[in-house]
């Protein structure tokens, strides 16, 4: 009886403490509920200048949250439109990519078969007006609303292409970006899936890539996951299961919501389970991505290959609110098959400006494969295998970001019909030449790293009082390192003529054609296929 009734004591203590720490919660929200008012108030009816209430309390919203982590976001009604192209890769628009350059809206990139394309819009085209609406002073999102609208609506698109004023009229559809928009077969037994997503289709799309490329006897899988910012767990977790039996567990999802604490098995018979699999990362490959890669390293199913993934291993939901908008919420941190999550940065600290960092390398843990691999949590998905980033030169640089190669390509194949398929698509020397024709024409100026800590030598050596007495080793550097740039178009050409012939490729084969003529030459790709060429080091790599 004494048991009993002692038991009793601590069940009604332990009601009363949650039920006083619910009523202090729910106090707390009240009271700071009628404060914001107040102060909203307040604000509305005697600030110096009109303020816009909708915008007002938005930025109190998102300012709340920013204090919590980046991912926890507010989505207003309007903003629910590019919300669900995030999850399903559609919308309803034109199918371009546009660009904000000097006030001018460009059209960059089309994307195959779209309107946009059907309607004869090329890149390079200026947008001046839409439906009869100046844009000079729009900014990219707002043209980028203009475009957007209901599947089957038109749109007047004025434009101006050679310095000649012209209207097209683009009938909108739904457009579906897919989340694989290339596979193919790259060697006698190797397949390369390019998966940039995790919408609702990126399993399905795997999936139909996977058994085209078997029925072309492979051995060997590259699934390429670069700069691909995730999306849904579960397609994720679908996509697994095709290389992994039944049953296996595939990631945990923990959180302070029992009901948000989930482990995901794979319920399906696999694929294949026989593939020699490679899985390339980069430090733009994040959450459902790393989902993939960490699942796949952690069961000895993969080698992975590339630079160290970026380190998000937190799960959002999205819940409605009021009016029509949501918002997404991180509810838990997701742990892969050997107990490790690889979260970087930890949000629920911060410095005294306010500033989230990564944790801390005494914090890191050690975790192990089911061979018996190391591999470390808090540090996102570290690779198997890693490839240098490459660095291009700075004449380069200046091409890109200064539209050179861009302009050139607009300027030289406007008028021809054809191009030879992407994997054979070559420039020749007297090509080149134009182009350096074109390029020197421009007013181009960079400055080399050298170049620059140069400079930085010559302050130091003045202030030290150095530089008199080594005037003529000063000017033997500067004679040495002085930027040339005919030279330098001459000394980096095969790069450049990487990026002229990408570019012209994209305007013939689109983005699946841009991605299939870099595979020859990816530093990526090469390790990868490397590393299937000995089988003794792919089953070294995984402890086999």
């Amino acid at each position: 009886m004494k048991r009993i009734y002692l038991l009793v004591i601590i069940f009604t203590t332990t009601l009363f403490l949650s039920t006083t720490k619910i009523d202090t919660d729910y106090f707390e929200i009240s009271k700071n509920l009628r404060i914001m008012g107040s102060v909203y108030e307040k604000i509305n009816n005697f600030y110096v200048d009109e303020v816009k209430p909708g915008e007002l309390i938005t930025k109190g919203i998102d300012a709340m949250l920013q204090s919590l982590d980046p991912f926890t976001v507010y989505i207003s009604e309007s903003q629910i439109e590019d919300f669900r192209f995030t999850t399903t890769g559609e919308y309803g628009g034109i199918g371009a990519t546009i660009k904000k350059t000097n006030q001018k809206t460009i059209i960059t990139e089309l994307y195959e078969n779209s309107p946009a394309h059907k309607a004869g819009l090329k890149p390079g085209d200026i947008i001046i007006e839409i439906d009869n609406q100046q844009i000079d002073k729009a900014t990219i999102k707002e043209v980028s609303n203009f475009l957007k609208g209901p599947s089957e609506s038109t749109i007047d698109i004025k434009i101006l292409r050679k310095n000649q004023p012209k209207n097209i009229l683009v009938k909108r559809e739904e457009i579906k970006l897919p989340s694989v928009p290339i596979h193919k077969k790259i060697n006698s037994n190797t397949g390369y899936i390019k998966l940039t997503s995790f919408t609702q289709s990126a399993a399905k799309e795997t999936k139909e890539a996977l058994l085209d490329l078997k029925q072309q006897n492979l051995n060997n899988l590259i699934i390429d996951l670069r700069s691909n910012g995730g999306g849904l767990l579960n397609e994720a977790v679908k996509i697994v299961n095709f290389f992994t039996p039944k049953g296996q567990i595939v990631v945990n999802t923990k959180s302070r919501i029992p009901e948000m604490n989930r482990s995901y098995y794979t319920t399906l018979n696999p694929i294949d389970t026989t593939l020699k699999l490679i899985v390339l990362i980069d430090e733009n490959s994040a959450s459902a991505s790393e989902i993939v890669a960490g699942s796949l390293q952690d069961l000895d199913k993969a080698v992975i290959v590339g630079a160290n993934s970026y380190g998000k291993g937190l799960v959002q939901q999205t819940k409605e609110l009021s009016f029509g908008s949501q918002i997404k919420i991180t509810v838990a941190k997701y742990y892969t098959p050997s107990g490790r999550c690889i979260q970087k940065i930890d949000y629920s600290k911060k410095t005294a400006k306010g500033k989230s960092e990564q944790i801390a390398d005494s914090l890191v843990n050690t975790f192990f494969t089911r061979s018996g691999r190391k591999v470390m949590d808090a540090r996102g998905i570290e690779p198997d295998c890693t490839v240098t980033m490459e660095y291009y030169s700075a004449i380069t640089e200046e091409l890109l970001f200064n539209d050179i190669i861009f302009d050139y390509v607009n300027h030289a194949y406007a008028s021809i019909d054809s191009i030879a398929k992407p994997a054979t698509f070559k420039i020749n020397q007297s090509e080149y030449n134009k182009f350096k024709s074109f390029a020197l024409a421009k007013n181009i100026t960079y400055q080399t790293q050298t170049n620059f800590h140069l400079k930085e030598l010559k302050k130091v050596a003045k202030k030290e009082k150095y530089f008199e007495e080594n005037n003529e080793v000063f000017h033997q550097l500067d004679s040495v390192f002085s930027i040339n740039i005919e030279s330098d178009l001459d000394k980096f050409k095969e790069e450049i003529v990487f990026f002229i012939e990408n570019e012209i490729i994209s305007r013939y084969y689109f983005q699946k054609g841009r991605i299939e003529a870099s595979l020859t030459k990816d530093p990526y790709i090469i390790e990868a296929t490397n590393i299937f060429k000995k089988d003794s080091l792919y089953n070294v790599i995984l402890g086999l």
